[in-house]
Formats: structure tokens, sequence, C-alpha cells
């Protein structure tokens, strides 16, 4: 809308100026043109290494504008980045960085640097890396929602039995965000998420709150049955339980995310 855009452009005016900023790149709705009159206007403010260093000692990475905004309860609401950040984020990133950078644009950058290369390659994985998160996500469903999960039923252990059925709701949904190539934005957003995709099991979202709010040995074989009858999944059940292994037990060793933090 054109007060977002308003309010933007007197941003990118005002930080200009200042020596310490290389670009701002605008992100969320406004980006996406999915904004309400009311919406904030989300910008990642690009400065040098050190700046960003003093930044974090001193707790302020991401703050808001008011000053730049004249519409009612607008502002702009600022993180800050680097461009090794965004060299990082490219390469390495977790889903909810890269799914913050889809629609992006550089709504200005200082003259030699080239920051909207690099903020296109953010959103994107190679088919291999899909893959992968597929056969370590149905591992996840597969041994929390069978193993762990029954032994919570055995045990009669309420912690055990809530913590098996909501990671493998969470790691269902991220399998079949992974088969349908999609980002995981935040868990706020996964059934949102899970709603718009194309391959989904039929009557999916029921099976998911059945088993989060009835959490069961019947809600959760349900479910895992539900998901391994949709799709052949690259991995068989012997190599899930090392898969899951490799990612969780022995990530302090690997140094890599558990999947869930990736």
């Amino acid at each position: 809308m054109e007060h977002h855009e308003d309010a933007l452009r007197a941003y990118v005016r005002r930080v200009k100026a200042d020596p310490d900023t290389i670009a701002v790149i605008v992100v969320g709705s406004v980006a996406l043109g999915t904004e309400r009159p009311d919406s904030d206007v989300d910008v990642y403010l690009v400065v040098p290494d050190d700046v960003f260093g003093s930044a974090i000692a001193a707790d302020r990475v991401i703050f808001i504008e008011r000053s730049d905004a004249d519409y009612p309860g607008g502002y702009v609401d600022v993180k800050l980045a680097t461009v090794a950040f965004l060299r990082a984020a490219a390469e390495r990133g977790d889903d909810p960085v890269r799914a913050s950078f889809e629609g992006a644009r550089v709504a200005w950058a200082r003259d030699g640097y080239d920051i909207a290369e690099l903020v296109a390659a953010i959103p994107v994985l190679p088919a291999t890396v899909w893959e992968g998160r597929a056969a370590s996500f149905i591992s996840q469903v597969r041994l929390h929602g069978t193993d762990f999960l029954r032994e919570a039923v055995a045990l009669d252990n309420t912690f055990l039995l809530h913590h098996a059925a909501v990671h493998t709701v969470g790691a269902g949904g991220r399998a079949l965000l992974a088969l349908n190539r999609k980002l995981f934005r935040g868990p706020k957003y996964l059934d949102a998420t899970l709603a718009t995709l194309d391959r989904l099991p039929d009557g999916y979202g029921d099976l998911a709150r059945r088993l989060i709010t009835r959490p069961s040995r019947e809600s959760a074989d349900a479910y895992v049955q539900a998901l391994e009858a949709f799709h052949r999944w690259p991995v068989d059940r012997t190599a899930s339980d090392s898969i899951f292994i490799r990612d969780n037990e022995l990530a302090w060793l690997t140094g890599t995310l558990p999947p869930e933090l990736s």
C-alpha cells in the first residue's frame, strides 16, 4: 500500500545518509504484497561487521523506528544484518531465516555491493537437501510416534506422552513440507502452511489434531500410518533408527543441529 511505501522511502532516505549503512532489504508482508492497512514495514538493515558486533554486545540487533511511518500504528521493524550474515544464510541458514527472505526486495544498496544476488539465493535449497530432510523427519515421526509414545503409555508417563505426540506431529508436518519443497517459517505458521500444500494426506488436519489433543497409541498409529501410506519415503525403518541417532544423540559430536532446529 502506498503509505507503507512512503514509510519505506522515508526510512531509506534517512539511513542511507549514515556511512555505517550498506543496504535496506524489505521483507515480510510489505514485500509479499499481503500487508494490511496497519501492518508494519519489516526490513533488514545491512551494516558493517563491527557495527553488527557492537549491536550484539548492546542487545540491539532488532528495534523499531516510528519516525518514518505517519500512518496510525505504523512503524519500521528493523533487524540488523551484515553481508557475511546474508552469505551464511544462503549457505547454511535455518528455515525461519530462509523463509524470512521469501519475496524480499532490496530497497536500496550502496554502490559496490551486490546484495540482490545474495538475497535471492537465501530461500533456495537444492533437491538433495529436501530429500535429506524428508528422510530425517520421517525418521523422527517413526521414533516419536511409535517407540517413545508407546513407552509413555506403558509407563503412564504423561510428560513423555505429550512430548512424543507434539514431536511426532511437528516432524510429520516438516516431512510434508520437505516433500512439497516448502520452507518452515516457524511453529505458529505450520498449520496454515500445511493447509496450502498440494500434496497432503486426506484428513491430515484431523489426524494431527487428534494426536495432539488426545494422544494415545490409537491416535499415534492412525497418524503414522497415514503418512506411511501417503508416500514412499526414501528410508526404511532400520535406516530411520540410525538416522535418528545421527541427527539427535550424535548432534553434539557432529556439530549439526537436530532437524527440528534447522
